[in-house]
Order: structure tokens, then C-alpha cells, then sequence
């Protein structure tokens, strides 16, 4: 018997595709190719660019992806959540309205800083850049054990480090004081490459919640009249996890096919756009 040869690269995550709500925590945030093997357990190939996270945007603007990587609680599958920051002000469309941040990552919108709701000016702010506000609305989710509510906390990355990728202050904060598991939601996302329809694992980076949160979704159906009685009230007297559902709903929400259920195996006969052949990383390059 002759056996030899070279051993083969691990080339994608080998698990079926999930869809639904799951509990996670943090347990790496743009891994290097070290971490990728000894964190994630896989092994990149050599011209792979998961590690790459440095960009430039078509208006020449410098751009950094930050990839969290979740893991789910029970079963410890892992997820990456990605994140698109650009150096540039967030404003609307006709350029009339800026984006504003606050020194715990809470965002408004106004036509300048002197307009902006009093509530808002109680801590120091700036404008935001292009990806901050669902980027530090998932940080504000995985850090929940900080006091927002406090006068004296703080919740702000350097921008001028962050930009250039140096994510050495978050990865500092995985497994420490203030995190918590947080719910997110993954979901199925629909690709039409090459005249082909390609379905893919990802996760909704655009809300999630607390832990406490997820008993109290089981408790309700989401059905369509619950929705329509949600969309009614005012926003303020909305619960977290009516709002989360709400955004999900809404013009600006999910696009891709999810449930709103604990996390399951994802079935093809549900999606109506779900082609036979699939793949399981947008990435496509482990």
C-alpha cells in the first residue's frame, strides 16, 4: 500500500446553513491567519485575502472591514458579522442633513450640530463617519454590561486607529468586564452570479438585541396582524424587541429570507428564491 501526497487546505466551514434568532459572544475580531487557525479552526489558503481588511473606496477614501466572529452559545457554531467603515461624513442623499455620534455611540440626524435634540447634547458629539452607527450599535450590544445610562461612560474607538485597522483596543475587550451575549439573527442571503442564483450563510448586521430580550420574542407570533399593530405606535413607546422586528419589516429592513424563530437548519423549499446549488461563504476563499 502506497499513501502520500500533500495534505489538504481546509477550504470552507463544513455545517449546514442556519436561519433564525440565536444567542452569541464575541470570540475574535479581525483575525489574523494565526487566529484564524488557532480561534477558528481554519486554515486559510496562502492568497487569501479573509485576512485583508484595509481598503479604498471608489471616491479614494481609506476604508477598513471590521469581521466580528460570533459563537453561538449552545452549539458553538460561528458566525462573522462584517462591518464597512469609510472615512468620510455620513450625510442624506441631497446633502442637507448630517449624521451625528455621541461619546456612546448613540447617532442623530440634523442640518447642524446646533440643531440637534437637547437629549443628545447632554454628552460631547461630532459627526459620523460612513458604517459607525450600525457599527457601534453591535458594539453597545456586545458590551451591554456598560452603564449607558451613566454621565461618566464612555464608549469610543479612536477613529484615526481604527481607520488604519488597529482593532487592538476591542480585541482587548473580548471575554473582559463589560461583555455580554447578545441575540442575533442569521439569515440566508440570495446572489445572482453568472446567471445563477447562489444562496449564502450571513447574519443581519443592522440590529440585534440583549440576551433577556430573546424570552420575550418566543412569547409572541409574528404574524402579520401583530406587525400591523406594532406599526401603529409611536416609536418611543415601542419595546426593543417590537422596534428590532419593526426595522426588520420595514422599507429599510431585511431583504434576505429569515425567521423569526430560534435558530434552525435553513430549508430550501421555504425560500422561494433558493436555487439547487449553494455555497456556504460569500468570501468563497478559505
Amino acid at each position: 500500500m502506497s499513501i502520500s501526497g500533500s495534505k489538504k487546505q481546509q477550504t470552507e466551514q463544513n455545517y449546514e446553513k442556519k436561519v433564525g434568532l440565536f444567542v452569541a459572544n464575541v470570540i475574535a475580531i479581525n483575525p489574523t491567519i494565526e487566529e484564524y487557525k488557532d480561534v477558528l479552526g481554519i486554515e486559510l489558503k496562502e492568497d487569501s485575502k479573509m485576512a485583508e481588511y484595509l481598503g479604498t473606496s471608489k471616491d479614494g477614501n481609506d476604508t477598513v472591514r471590521v469581521d466580528f466572529w460570533i459563537e453561538e452559545v449552545k452549539t458553538k457554531m460561528k458566525f462573522k458579522v462584517g462591518f464597512y467603515l469609510e472615512d468620510r461624513k455620513k450625510e442624506n442623499r441631497d446633502g442637507t442633513k448630517t449624521q451625528f455620534i455621541n461619546t456612546v455611540g448613540t447617532t442623530s440626524w440634523a442640518v447642524d450640530k446646533d440643531s440637534l435634540p437637547s437629549w443628545f447634547l447632554e454628552r460631547e458629539s461630532r459627526a459620523a463617519k460612513v458604517g459607525e452607527e450600525d457599527f457601534y450599535n453591535f458594539v453597545r450590544n456586545w458590551l451591554g454590561g456598560l452603564d449607558y445610562r451613566d454621565k461618566d461612560t464612555t464608549l469610543q474607538i479612536e477613529w484615526k486607529k481604527l481607520i488604519r485597522g488597529n482593532v487592538k483596543d476591542l480585541k482587548e475587550q473580548i471575554g473582559g468586564e463589560f461583555c455580554t451575549p447578545f441575540v442575533a439573527l442569521a439569515i440566508v442571503k440570495s446572489v445572482e452570479k453568472d446567471g445563477e442564483l447562489k444562496t449564502y450563510q450571513g447574519v443581519y448586521n443592522k440590529a440585534f438585541l440583549p440576551e433577556y430580550a430573546m424570552k420575550q420574542i418566543r412569547l409572541i407570533k409574528w404574524d402579520d396582524q401583530t406587525i400591523k399593530r406594532l406599526a401603529t405606535k409611536k416609536s418611543k413607546d415601542l419595546k426593543p424587541y417590537e422596534r428590532f422586528v419593526i426595522d426588520l419589516k420595514g422599507e429599510y429592513g431585511c431583504k434576505d429570507y429569515y425567521t423569526l424563530d430560534d435558530m434552525r437548519d435553513y430549508n430550501p423549499d421555504d425560500n422561494l428564491v433558493e436555487s439547487n446549488k449553494v455555497i456556504l461563504e460569500d468570501d468563497g476563499d478559505y
